[in-house]
C-alpha cells in the first residue's frame, strides 16, 4: 500500500457516470462566472478598501488590488487548465489526486474544508451582524444576545444558513437563478456606489498617490507575521512595500473564485465553460474592486477614512446618508451569496472524497429527483447553522486565508507534473508559459502565506494533524482506489 498512489484522470471520468453518483449538467459559462462574482464579492469590497488605504497603502490601494488580481490571476490559470483536462467535482482535491496522489489529495480535500465550512460559518455571522443593522434603521432592534457577533445564539445567522441549505439541496438550477439575482443586486449597488462617488471625487485627495514609506512597530509574539520571526522583516506601510502588503491583506477579497471548479460535474461544457467562468469572476470582480477603491479614496482624505464602513461613512460625510443604508443592502445580498457558494464547494469536494471512499461511501448518494448529494449538503448545512449559531468565528478567519493559499500553491505545482505524466490528455485550455506561471504563482501564494500570524500557522497545523490522523484510521483502509489496485495484483 502506498499513500501517495494516484486515481486515473480516465478512472475519475468514469466515476461521473455511476447512476447513484451521477450530478445533473445544468450549467453554462453565465452561470459559473456569476457564481464566481457571487463568492468573491463579499465585505471584502466594502471594508478592506478603507483599511488598507488607510493603514497601508494610501490612495495606492487600487495597486494592491491590481497586484492581488494579478497573482490570483497566475493561479486562475492554473485551475483552468485542470478544470478543462479533468472536469470532475472536487477542485484541487481531484487534481492533486491525478497527479501527487492520494494522501497529498487527501490533505488538500481536508484544508478545502476548513477553507469553505469555516468560511461559510464567519460569513453568515457578518450577515447577521448587517442584518441587524439594516433593521434597526428601520426601527426594529433585535436583542444583543440573539443577533450579532457576540449573541449568545446567532438566530439570523442560522437562520440564513438553514434557507441556504434548502436552496441548494433542491437543485444546482434553482441555486444557479437564486445566485444570478442576488448578484445582480449587488453588482447593481456597487455601480451605483461607484457613479454616485464620482461626483464627490477630489483630484487633492490622490496626492501624494504613493505616501512615503513608514515602518510599522514590530508585533511580538504569536501575532507576528511569520516572515518577521523567519528573516526579522518588519512590515511596511506606504510606499511600494506598503502596495505589496497591501496585497497581501486585499489578496483575501479574491479567496472563493476556485469555487467554480467544483461544479465542474454539473457543467454544460465543462471544457469551454469553466476556464470562461474562472478566468471571466476574477477579471470582473478585479475592475470592480479597482473602480470602487479609486472613488472612496477620491471622496475623503485616505488618512481619515473609516476602517469598518469606509464608503457607508464616506457617503454620510458628504451628506449623501441614504446611499449608506443602498451600501449596507448591498454587503447584505454580498454575503448571503458568499454563504451560499461556499457550502456549494464544499458539498461537492465531500461528495468526490466519498465517492472515493476516503469518506463513508453513502454520503456520495445523489438525490433521485432533484440531482444533488443532499446527505452531504445538509450535513455541511447542519454543522455551518451550528458553528455560526453559537461561535464568534472572527479570530479564526484568517485560517480560511491560510487554507486556500496552501490549495493554490499545490493546483499550481500539479499542472506542470500533469503536463509531464499526461501530455496526451485533451485539453481545451492551456497555461501559458508553463513552468513560469505555475512557478510564480506558486511562489506568490508562499510569499502571501509567511504574511500571516505565525498563531494562524499553528492552527492550521493542529488542524491537518487532525486531517492525518482521520486519513490513516479510516481513508487509507477504504480507499477505493486502493481497492482497485488489490484487485488488479491479485489477478494479474
Amino acid at each position: 500500500m502506498t499513500i501517495f498512489r494516484t486515481k486515473s484522470v480516465e478512472h475519475s471520468l468514469e466515476d461521473t457516470e455511476a447512476p447513484e453518483h451521477r450530478l445533473r449538467r445544468r450549467l453554462s459559462a453565465l452561470d459559473l462566472t456569476v457564481f464566481g462574482v457571487g463568492v468573491i464579492v463579499g465585505t471584502g469590497i466594502f471594508v478592506l478598501t478603507g483599511e488598507v488605504a488607510k493603514e497601508t497603502a494610501g490612495p495606492a490601494v487600487a495597486l494592491s488590488f491590481i497586484v492581488a488580481g494579478v497573482v490570483c490571476g497566475l493561479a486562475a490559470l492554473c485551475y483552468a487548465e485542470f478544470a478543462s483536462a479533468v472536469p470532475v467535482a472536487g477542485s484541487a482535491y481531484t487534481f492533486s489526486y491525478a497527479t501527487v496522489g492520494e494522501f497529498p489529495a487527501w490533505i488538500v480535500g481536508w484544508d478545502l474544508m476548513l477553507e469553505m465550512a469555516l468560511g461559510a460559518a464567519v460569513v453568515a455571522v457578518g450577515w447577521s451582524g448587517y442584518f441587524s443593522e439594516l433593521l434597526t434603521t428601520m426601527g426594529i432592534r433585535l436583542p444583543e444576545a440573539v443577533a450579532g457577533e457576540n449573541a449568545v445564539f446567532n438566530v439570523p445567522a442560522v437562520v440564513i444558513v438553514l434557507i441556504l441549505t434548502w436552496v441548494l439541496v433542491a437543485g444546482i438550477k434553482l441555486s444557479a437563478r437564486v445566485n444570478l439575482i442576488v448578484v445582480t443586486i449587488k453588482v447593481a449597488v456597487i455601480l451605483l456606489v461607484v457613479v454616485a462617488g464620482l461626483f464627490f471625487v477630489s483630484k487633492a485627495n490622490y496626492t501624494p498617490f504613493v505616501p512615503p514609506a513608514e515602518a510599522t512597530p514590530k508585533v511580538g509574539g504569536l501575532q507576528a507575521p511569520l516572515i518577521q520571526l523567519l528573516f526579522g522583516i518588519t512590515p511596511v506601510s506606504f510606499g511600494v512595500f506598503g502596495v505589496f502588503a497591501g496585497a497581501a491583506i486585499v489578496f483575501f477579497a479574491f479567496i472563493g473564485f476556485d469555487v467554480v471548479a467544483t461544479a465542474a460535474e454539473e457543467t454544460r461544457d465543462p471544457q469551454r465553460d469553466l476556464p470562461i467562468g474562472i478566468i471571466g469572476s476574477l477579471v470582473v470582480c478585479t475592475v470592480l474592486y479597482v473602480a470602487v477603491s479609486l472613488v472612496v479614496v477620491g471622496m475623503r482624505p485616505y488618512d481619515r477614512l473609516s476602517t469598518e464602513a469606509p464608503l457607508a461613512t464616506a457617503f454620510r460625510e458628504v451628506g449623501q446618508p441614504w446611499l449608506a443604508t443602498i451600501i449596507s443592502i448591498g454587503a447584505l445580498a454580498g454575503l448571503t451569496t458568499v454563504v451560499m457558494i461556499l457550502m456549494l464547494g464544499q458539498s461537492r469536494v465531500f461528495f468526490a472524497m466519498s465517492r472515493d471512499n476516503l469518506l463513508p461511501r453513502s454520503l456520495a448518494t445523489v438525490h433521485p429527483h432533484y440531482g444533488t448529494p443532499y446527505r452531504i449538503t445538509l450535513i455541511i448545512g447542519g454543522v455551518t447553522a451550528l458553528l455560526a449559531g453559537l461561535i464568534p468565528l472572527s479570530a479564526l478567519a484568517e485560517l480560511v486565508n491560510i487554507g486556500t493559499l496552501f490549495a493554490f500553491v499545490l493546483v499550481s505545482i500539479s499542472v506542470v507534473i500533469l503536463r509531464r505524466t499526461r501530455p496526451d490528455l485533451p485539453r481545451s485550455f492551456r497555461t501559458p508559459l508553463v513552468p513560469v506561471v505555475p512557478a510564480l504563482a506558486a511562489v506568490a501564494c508562499l510569499y502571501l502565506m509567511v504574511n500571516l500570524p505565525v498563531e494562524t500557522w499553528l492552527r492550521f497545523f493542529v488542524w491537518m494533524l487532525i486531517g492525518v490522523v482521520v486519513y490513516f484510521a479510516y481513508g487509507a483502509r477504504h480507499s477505493r482506489v486502493a481497492a482497485r489496485e488489490t484487485t488488479r495484483d491479485a489477478t494479474g
